[in-house]
């Protein structure tokens, strides 16, 4: 992938895209278009979004997860990966919590858990804090595919990576750990004001 297009230059990839004037509105939204708040963006922000955007398109394109997951030697679907991941992360927990962690909903982790049982990846365990509850944990198989899905991530970062020194690489990972825990300590904070 080439590397960010400076600002005020064109990039060849927005030709494909649609006007923001032709974007629809979104329920719920502020009325302003995408435009006038672009406008109020300061430049830095409007390119870490637009940066993310990008990111956030090619990491959740099927082949990316596809070319993943066969390199691994894990088969399993997109979905899945994240509460494999987060399994891995925090250790066993209830189908609920699983679901709030993921910001999903609760029958989507109930099907997830069902499929990885039945393959092998996860098991039901019994809730010390409650014997009619049951948490999810990883099988030994699990913990291994988790380890073989994240070795190929590291690969194919290593990979695209590599015209970069080490001292660059320790720089954005520093930065993109803050910048995910101060997206996640603000997504706290709306949240809290909304209830």
């Amino acid at each position: 992938m080439s590397s960010r297009v400076p600002p005020g230059v064109a990039d060849p990839s927005d030709a494909a895209r649609p006007s923001d004037a032709a974007a629809p509105s979104v329920v719920g939204a502020p009325s302003h278009t995408a435009a006038s708040s672009d406008a109020a963006a300061p430049p830095d922000v409007a390119e870490i979004e637009r940066a993310l955007s990008r990111v956030a398109h090619m990491l959740t394109r099927f082949r990316q997860h596809d070319r993943t997951v066969i390199a691994a030697g894990v088969p399993v679907d997109r979905a899945a990966v994240p509460l494999l991941r987060a399994l891995a992360e925090h250790g066993p927990m209830r189908p609920g919590e699983l679901a709030a962690r993921l910001a999903v909903e609760a029958p989507h982790v109930t099907r997830q858990v069902q499929r990885l049982e039945g393959a092998g990846y996860v098991d039901l365990l019994p809730d010390p804090d409650d014997g009619r509850c049951r948490r999810v944990g990883l099988s030994a198989s699990g913990l291994q595919a988790v380890e073989s899905i994240r070795a190929s991530g590291r690969r194919w970062i290593s990979e695209a990576l590599a015209g970069w020194s080490p001292g660059d690489r320790e720089r954005l990972a520093g930065l993109v750990h803050r910048m995910v825990d101060d997206f996640e300590a603000h997504s706290g904070h709306a949240e809290s004001a909304r209830n």
